[in-house]
């Protein structure tokens, strides 16, 4: 993907990028090949919830800065105990990322809140820490924003790309989530819940956000809905883990969503 910046910012022939880019099949090639300077110079952070990741978060931190499409790294620790913390110490005093630390665990919610507050670039791209959601979407999810036909950018896991197909009851209570949005604030989002959401920092941070847990998603959703933003969806690949490779939301969660997405139809 570098060798493909150094082309673009070389000004080469538009074949020559495209056929670098399609000898990559690590990445999606239609993203690559309409790389525009604007994308390249837009001031990127990306912002990365960490609670006990010990064993991906070397690795997305790395995917994260092989895209060569970011300003800023922003971790938010969320009182990790099995040793994330002393990874992203480490990264950290190399000048890698820029790390916040909770000292103690708060959820995803709050990790992210404190994000969007510390978060430097114009855009932000929410990107979790488990491998589950591949950097090389990037290109893709920046560019309705770059086209100016978005401000809020989902990355949709049901538009027809390739997926992992595993725990049937959680796509399901993805779909009635998304469908119960859709009821509740006029829309026709394919996916909710996504973990990828990217948007214009200075048109949500001054927005009253309180959630704690996984139940940052419809309240983030409901609240840019309310606030008749433009939102955009892209399809994406997804590559879902299992309980047992250290996936965390819960069935509960499902409904602490649900109430969500009733509670601030009617507040904030």
């Amino acid at each position: 993907m570098t060798q493909l910046l150094r082309l673009y910012r070389s000004k080469l022939k538009k074949n020559e990028i495209n056929a670098l880019a399609f000898k990559d099949y690590s990445m999606p090639a239609l993203c690559y090949h309409n790389l525009s300077p604007i994308i390249l110079s837009m001031n990127v952070t990306v912002l990365i919830p960490a609670y006990n990741e010990v064993k991906t978060i070397r690795e997305i931190i790395k995917r994260v800065k092989d895209t060569g499409l970011i300003h800023e790294i922003l971790v938010v620790d969320d009182g990790s105990s099995d040793g994330t913390r002393e990874i992203l110490q480490e990264l950290h005093d190399q000048g890698e990322v820029k790390v916040i630390f909770h000292e103690k665990n708060g959820g995803k919610g709050a990790a992210l809140r404190t994000g969007i507050q510390n978060a430097s670039g114009d855009v932000i791209i929410i990107q979790d820490a488990d491998l589950e959601y591949n950097p090389h979407e990037y290109p893709n999810l920046l560019k309705p924003i770059q086209d100016d036909i978005a401000d809020v950018v989902y990355g949709s896991r049901f538009l027809g790309q390739a997926r992992r197909p595993i725990l049937y009851w959680n796509m399901v209570a993805n779909k009635i989530l998304t469908f119960v949005t859709n009821i509740l604030y006029n829309n026709i989002l394919s996916d909710m819940e996504t973990g990828y959401k990217v948007f214009k920092r200075d048109l949500i941070k001054d927005i009253p956000l309180h959630a704690h847990r996984f139940e940052f998603e419809p309240e983030f959703t409901a609240k840019i809905l309310k606030r008749k933003f433009r939102l955009y969806e892209v399809p994406i690949a997804f590559y879902p883990r299992d309980y047992s490779e250290g996936k965390k939301i819960k069935m509960w969660d499902a409904f602490e969503a649900m109430w969500a997405l009733i509670k601030y139809r009617f507040v904030d």
